[in-house]
């Protein structure tokens, strides 16, 4: 790879743009900057100020192909094939390009078309403040005010910006410069001619003459070059995603264009995955950059390299790979939506640890149908289960994603030389940590909550399994057990209220017919509304893990600590792993940690 290190006039660069001698990969995203970032981008011309590197390549690479568009606006003859391609410095050249050519209309982000202007005598007279001096107007050149009955400026035209001294912008870009404006401006207004020297001092002459500097890749530079520098020469606007990075890598691979007749489109890829993956409401915030990881994943498991997810290691990823294993991973996800469905873990909001989700399919990739055999999927579930409640996943996460992948295919299908999986061996949870679990926040909170509707509780007053069809059918969410105003009364302490151990899976209106009242009380309202017998109702209610004699006794200190214990088996039941017991009964509260 060879680069150089040159200035690029702005005027030329102007130029070229409208000409179409320079462009954009059509992976870039589109123009984004609103009205303000416009015009302090002018004023730093105007003031004579850097504004950051530009990043350009030249085209006709036997390596590299990307496919072009016009700069934003920009209109070149059709066919027009570019010299250089901006790789960085998108927003910044298609402003100006905007605004000091043509018409200097700006098609802004925030508050639509816009032009700007010069007022020259503030210009003049405060050549230390010109940030005041540059305004930016509705394109047409009239402000109206009481709602647009009143016209307060109007320099639509040439006579009307001579006359109120409203100089466009783009007169200074124009082929003789501002000269002839300033000239009349300066007749129409009786001001003395030795001004205009002044003027073109100091604004017609700097802003012309104002150069950029750019780093330029040649011809030679690699695919993988181009996007190691993008990545690192981008750090002025909105910053990178690894899914940019490899969408302009991918667009960028020139073996497929000369096979294919045409350029990769990741993001076309990823828009056609995604409205696959919109039937699974569970996958609903697994992302392109999550994909990618999955992808990442799936390839380094099965080639000559380490098995990684890291971010560095995603950027590797070949588009010969990804086209390899996309497809495989996409069927994983899928299998795990199904996987995570069993678990009673409906949307994306109950996803303990969304980013589990990762491992999870590349496992399937890994183990194909096989996954299914009864003795396989009890153990990825003991995989699964172990890494929320061991709460493992909300840190250093792609070092155990690898782990993950590597260790528990062979260990999952009971092979002679498996070794237990550090997720599983690692995972470990403590009575006490019931307690503290009080919100959605956790991961183990999210957890416990669908492993209650997995051991096929129901609804107290619907008798309804919490399957995916009811659980968004009566808006299923947890709520207290011994409701909150009924603990404030009886001063049972915050954390026994708030605890999960508290609380329970049911339906939006079958807990507002609880209300606030005590068990004993809202009991009668179940027996009411479900019409059911009494040892049915107790039976639905032991489904959650609860005693009902202690719960229908108003005995909260009894429930809480007989529910805890039973919170603990479930976590044992699902880990294959003791619960560590290490609260001490006390008199006061019971909840005493050892």
């Amino acid at each position: 790879m060879g680069f150089q290190t040159p200035k690029y006039d702005l005027i030329d660069l102007i130029r070229d743009a409208r000409a179409g001698k320079i462009q954009l990969p059509d992976f870039q995203r589109g123009y984004v900057w609103d009205d303000e970032r416009v015009r302090q981008l002018l004023v730093t011309v105007a003031v004579g100020h850097p504004m950051g590197v530009l990043l350009v390549l030249q085209t006709g690479s036997r390596s590299v192909h990307f496919e072009s568009k016009p700069i934003e606006t920009m209109t070149p003859p059709e066919g027009t094939l570019p010299d250089l391609l901006v790789l960085d410095g998108q927003q910044r050249l298609t402003s100006l390009s905007q605004a000091l050519s043509g018409e200097g209309v700006v098609a802004t982000k925030d508050d639509g078309d816009r032009r700007y202007f010069i007022k020259v005598a503030d210009a003049l007279a405060h050549p230390d403040r010109l940030d005041e001096a540059i305004v930016s107007l509705p394109a047409s050149g009239v402000v109206r005010t009481n709602f647009d009955r009143d016209i307060v400026l109007d320099v639509s035209g040439r006579e009307e910006q001579v006359a109120e001294g409203y100089l466009p912008i783009t007169e200074i870009f124009s082929g003789g410069g501002a000269a002839q404006w300033a000239l009349e401006w300066a007749q129409k207004n009786e001001v003395d001619l030795g001004v205009i020297s002044q003027f073109l001092t100091l604004l017609n002459e700097p802003m012309r003459g104002y150069e950029i500097p750019a780093i330029l890749l040649d011809k030679e530079t690699t695919v993988e070059a181009v996007t190691t520098v993008f990545e690192k020469v981008n750090q002025g606007g909105v910053k990178l995603t690894v899914f940019e990075l490899l969408t302009a890598k991918f667009a960028g691979d020139r073996s497929y264009f000369e096979q294919e007749g045409k350029a990769f489109r990741l993001r076309r890829d990823w828009e056609r995955i995604r409205e696959v993956l919109d039937d699974h409401p569970v996958l609903e915030g697994f992302d392109n950059d999550d994909f990618l990881q999955a992808v990442t994943l799936a390839s380094s498991l099965h080639g000559p390299t380490a098995t990684t997810a890291r971010k560095e290691d995603v950027l590797k990823l070949r588009l010969e790979s990804y086209l390899q294993w996309s497809p495989k991973i996409v069927e994983g996800l899928i299998w795990a939506a199904k996987f995570l469905d069993g678990q009673h873990v409906h949307t994306a909001s109950d996803l303990p640890y969304p980013k589990q989700i990762v491992p999870l399919a590349v496992l399937r990739v890994a183990l194909g149908e096989t996954s299914d055999a009864y003795g396989v999927h009890a153990r990825i579930r003991q995989w699964f289960w172990s890494g929320i409640f061991g709460e493992l996943y909300g840190s250093a996460i792609e070092t155990r994603f690898a782990r993950d992948v590597e260790q528990v295919p062979a260990w999952a299908q009971a092979k002679d030389d498996a070794v237990v999986p550090r997720t599983v061996e690692e995972s470990y949870f403590n009575e006490s940590r019931l307690h503290s679990l009080r919100t959605r926040n956790s991961a183990a909170y999210k957890g416990l909550y669908a492993l209650l509707m997995a051991h096929d509780c129901k609804d107290w007053v619907f008798n309804q399994s919490f399957d995916r069809a009811h659980y968004l059918e009566l808006r299923v969410d947890i709520h207290h057990i011994f409701p909150k105003a009924w603990c404030n009364k009886n001063d049972i302490p915050w954390e026994q209220r708030e605890s999960i151990v508290n609380k329970t899976p049911l339906a939006r209106t079958t807990n507002i017919k609880l209300s606030g009242n005590a068990p004993s009380v809202y009991r009668k309202t179940i027996e009411r509304e479900s019409q059911a017998p009494a040892a049915l109702i107790d039976e639905v209610v032991a489904d959650h893990q609860i005693d009902p004699k202690l719960l229908w006794a108003d005995d909260f200190q009894g429930f809480f600590t007989a529910r805890r214990e039973a919170l603990c088996a479930l976590v044992e039941q699902a880990t294959g792993k003791s619960v560590t017991r290490d609260v001490v009964e006390s008199s006061d509260s019971g909840i005493e940690q050892g």
